[in-house]
C-alpha cells in the first residue's frame, strides 16, 4: 500500500465508481442555480437533465472553485492518518483553484511539518483531466513515489490531447467564449466549433465546421494526426458528453473503427455540472495521449 494518496477535483469528470476503483480521492467544486448552492458531486444528487433543463428554462448558473478552507479540511483528514498527498488541480487556464490549493498546503503543513502535500497543475480539464489521473494511478500502483510521480505528471501533461465540439452554442455565447453575433450566425449556419485545450490549459476555438457530421469527422482526423502511434494507438481513449448520448455513441463507433489497437473500448462519461454549466448541452469531447500540445 502506498504511503500517499493521489487526489483531484470533481472537475476530472469521471464517475464515483471509476475514481473509487482506482483509489483516486477527490474534492467537490461548487455551483449555484438561481442562487441555490450545490456541490459538483459527479451527479450523485441530481441528473444532467435537471441542470440543463433548468438552464434552458432561464436559470442562472454560476460556478466556484474549491475554497482554501475546504482544501484545508480535505488535506487534513489524510495527514491525520499519516498519509502524504499528491493533489492535481483543474487547469490554471480555466480556474484559480491551484492557487487556493497552494495556500491551503502552506497552512496545513504548519501543523504537519513532517508530512508532504504536493500540488500539481494538470493543465487539463474534464475527462481529459480524468485520463491523466487514471495514468497517475497506474504509476502509483507500479510503485512510483510521490515526488517522482509529480515530476512525471508535469513532464507529460501536455501530451494529453483534448478535442471537442458542440452542437449548441447557447451557453458558449452566454459565457463570452463566443461573441453573440458570431454565435447567432453560427447557429443559423449550423456551425459546430471544434476546440482544444492550449498548452497554457485554456480553451480555444481551432476551427468552425458546418454540420455535426463534419465536426465529428474533423475531430477524428485530428485524433489520427496527433495520437501516439497514429492509427496504431494502443492507449486508452476517454470521451465525455452533455446529454447527447446518441451522438457520443456514433463518435465512439468512429473512433473504435479508426483505432483497432486501442486499449479496450472508448470509455464515456457525463460532463460534470461545473464544466457543463459553461458548455451547456450538446458537447462531445475526446481525450487521448499523443503529440505535445502546441
Amino acid at each position: 500500500m502506498s504511503d500517499y494518496v493521489i487526489s483531484c477535483c470533481s472537475t476530472a469528470d469521471l464517475t464515483p465508481a471509476a475514481l473509487d476503483a482506482r483509489d483516486i480521492k477527490y474534492i467537490y467544486f461548487n455551483y449555484e442555480l438561481d442562487g441555490v448552492p450545490y456541490k459538483d458531486d459527479l451527479w450523485q444528487s441530481r441528473t444532467p437533465h435537471d441542470l440543463y433543463d433548468s438552464m434552458l428554462a432561464g436559470a442562472s448558473a454560476r460556478t466556484s472553485q474549491v475554497g482554501v478552507g475546504e482544501y484545508v479540511e480535505y488535506f487534513t483528514k489524510f495527514l491525520e492518518k499519516g498519509l502524504d498527498v499528491l493533489h492535481v488541480t483543474l487547469s490554471t487556464g480555466i480556474s484559480g483553484t491551484y492557487n487556493s490549493a497552494i495556500t491551503a498546503r502552506d497552512l496545513v503543513l504548519e501543523n504537519f511539518p513532517e508530512r508532504t502535500v504536493t500540488i500539481v497543475d494538470s493543465l487539463a480539464a474534464s475527462s481529459g483531466y480524468g485520463l491523466l489521473m487514471d495514468k497517475a494511478a497506474d504509476l502509483r500502483d507500479e510503485g512510483m513515489g510521490i515526488g517522482e510521480l509529480a515530476a512525471w505528471i508535469e513532464q507529460h501533461r501536455l501530451n494529453l490531447q483534448h478535442w471537442f465540439f458542440s452542437t449548441d452554442l447557447t451557453f458558449f455565447i452566454k459565457g463570452g467564449r463566443i461573441s453573440k453575433t458570431a454565435g447567432l450566425m453560427g447557429s443559423l449556419l449550423r456551425i459546430c466549433p471544434v476546440m482544444d485545450v492550449a498548452p497554457d490549459g485554456s480553451l480555444r476555438v481551432v476551427e468552425k465546421i458546418r454540420t455535426k457530421k463534419k465536426a465529428m469527422q474533423r475531430t477524428l482526423q485530428k485524433m489520427q494526426e496527433l495520437a501516439k502511434g497514429g492509427a496504431g494507438y494502443a492507449g486508452k481513449i476517454y470521451m465525455c458528453q452533455s446529454v447527447c448520448e446518441d451522438d457520443a455513441r456514433q463518435m465512439a463507433d468512429l473512433i473504435e473503427e479508426a483505432f483497432p489497437n486501442m486499449s479496450g473500448r472508448v470509455e464515456t462519461f457525463p460532463i460534470g455540472a461545473v464544466i457543463g454549466a459553461h458548455t451547456g448541452p450538446g458537447t462531445i469531447a475526446v481525450f487521448f495521449w499523443g503529440a505535445e500540445r502546441l
